[in-house]
């Protein structure tokens, strides 16, 4: 192991001590999702098409791939086996809870509910009522641009190739 990613390392144990001194287990054994990213933009998109008034709630699971800190509001990329939504978290709306982000890393495993809407650039988003993490991550994440090139890692180490490349999940089915 080289030296930055024992470094990186470091880091990410200090969080899980903070994240465990608060009271909050960065490993919870259950979490209750009630759509997968791809369900949710479906079920957001034909309550559109119904024109009800009634906001659409739902809860979902997944891995953080991308983060963007806009002020009082962040934006977070999260992938699962059906694709990739974008969640957002509204300081004025969590309050305390809020400054828990900054224990979250690219990487880690995060589960949300909240209301479904489609933002100004017409992507659907999850505004976030209710967070949680699910599974910290320890190591970092495959480079996102090349993926996986060593031919032997992919073969050998399978888990980082289903999570860098998505057509491996597609030929893994």
């Amino acid at each position: 192991m080289t030296q930055p990613e024992q470094e990186f390392i470091k880091v990410r144990l200090g969080k899980i001590e903070s994240l465990r001194a608060r009271g909050i287990n960065p490993y919870p054994a259950r979490f209750a999702r009630t759509h997968t990213s791809a369900e949710a933009v479906d079920l957001f998109e034909r309550s559109e098409k119904d024109a009800t008034d009634e906001p659409v709630k739902a809860t979902i699971a997944g891995r953080i791939i991308a983060r963007r800190d806009m002020g009082k509001a962040t934006f977070i990329d999260v992938s699962d086996s059906a694709g990739a939504i974008q969640i957002m978290f509204r300081e004025n709306l969590l309050s305390e809870k809020y400054d828990l982000l900054e224990y979250f890393d690219i990487g880690d495993w995060l589960g949300a509910s909240g209301s479904l809407f489609r933002t100004r650039t017409r992507q659907v988003t999850l505004q976030v009522e209710n967070f949680e993490m699910l599974c910290k991550s320890l190591r970092p994440l495959p480079e996102k641009w090349h993926g996986l090139t060593d031919i032997e890692t992919r073969f050998r180490q399978r888990y980082l190739d289903l999570i860098s490349n998505p057509g491996a999940i597609k030929s893994a089915r």
